[in-house]
């Protein structure tokens, strides 16, 4: 892997991890089109530490008080939400580790992985097509199930993450903002359990790769700061639609050029 492959998937990581576009996705297709072998869990595993910071250096103030609500029993809502975002986390664990090794192998089809980009672009119209009065800023149980489902949903490589978590949310009514927070809190667990589970192979790193690994590391890190505010933006401008079209439209061209063009 080049300094310059490197960027460029850390790039695709940090943005598309919060847009809701699909990280695994663009990442297998980038990868594919770069002729880039594998990247490999070890680089995956640094491109999510990137994105990981961002969230947690955005979110600070609620992770924080999260935390602290561990040592102090009136901090009621937050040790609330410690809860919601535990039981919604349980959902995607399970099914995640259960079928760890299909989804993978997922990942280097590319076929398939432009279909399930089209599908992303469909569930991100639901909203849309079945709109609800929403506007509730208070979390459920229910909500933070259902919202776990569809992070469990996201595990399919072309399935955006934070796209199928926060449209659960507007589906249960929850008002935009609290959905998007919601989705980006939900991925600390989900991104940080991930990395930690994969911390062992951090060990079998090439020196000669060390530099492009940073590199890809910090330029997640930075994109993936400004993903978040992208998506945030988008909700409270009533553009999150628009990412739909874009899902759709880079799923299909890719599905057609891998099918009838390719080769």
């Amino acid at each position: 892997m080049t300094l310059l492959q490197a960027i460029i998937l850390g790039l695709v990581q940090g943005l598309t991890e919060f847009l809701p576009v699909s990280s695994s996705g663009h990442l297998a297709l980038t990868s594919h089109y770069l002729e880039v072998e594998n990247p490999g869990l070890t680089f995956e595993i640094v491109l999510h530490f990137g994105t990981l910071l961002s969230v947690l250096i955005y979110f600070w103030r609620p992770l924080w008080g999260m935390f602290r609500s561990l040592f102090n029993k009136e901090m009621k809502d937050e040790r609330r939400m410690i809860g919601y975002l535990f039981i919604a986390t349980l959902p995607a664990a399970v099914i995640g580790l259960t079928f760890k090794h299909q989804f993978e192998a997922l990942s280097d089809k590319p076929v398939i992985v432009s279909l399930l980009l089209c599908v992303t672009g469909a569930t991100l119209l639901l909203p849309r097509l079945f709109p609800k009065k929403h506007g509730n800023d208070s979390m459920t149980l229910r909500t933070a199930l259902i919202m776990g489902f569809g992070q469990a949903f996201a595990i399919l490589p072309g399935i955006s993450r934070s796209g199928s978590t926060i449209v659960s949310g507007l589906l249960s009514k929850v008002s935009p903002a609290k959905a998007a927070e919601f989705s980006f809190l939900l991925a600390v667990p989900a991104i940080g359990g991930a990395a930690v589970l994969a911390l062992k192979d951090l060990e079998h790193i090439d020196a000669s790769l060390a530099v492009p690994y940073a590199a890809g590391g910090l330029v997640s890190f930075v994109s993936g700061l400004i993903a978040v505010y992208a998506v945030l933006s988008s909700i409270r401008k009533g553009k999150f639609e628009y990412f739909a079209y874009y899902c759709i439209a880079v799923g299909l061209i890719s599905f057609i050029y891998l099918q009838f063009m390719q080769g």
